[in-house]
């Protein structure tokens, strides 16, 4: 699979069901060749001006993809600090 077919798939929360996000960038390690992390935008705080409701970028490491489908990836995003549960 290629990078980009990789960021035109939603992460989707395997504890909760919820959808994060489309990949918005990738974290390689040039070296091995291999991806490190995805990096999905941060949910809505409310409904800013000019995009400036948006919080922080979640990072997710590579080792909690569990799964790449067809049309989403899998991942487990329960503990991370950045991924909050409503």
């Amino acid at each position: 699979m290629r990078i980009s077919e990789l960021r035109l798939l939603d992460i989707v929360n395997v504890k909760d069901g919820r959808r994060l996000g489309p990949i918005k960038d990738l974290d390689l390690d040039m070296e091995r060749g291999a991806v490190k992390g995805i990096l999905v935008p941060g949910a809505s705080r409310s409904w800013g001006f000019f995009g400036g409701g948006r919080s922080e970028d979640i990072y997710i490491p590579w080792d909690r993809v569990k799964k790449i489908g067809v049309d989403v990836i899998l991942v487990d995003a329960q503990d991370l600090p950045d991924v909050e549960s409503d």
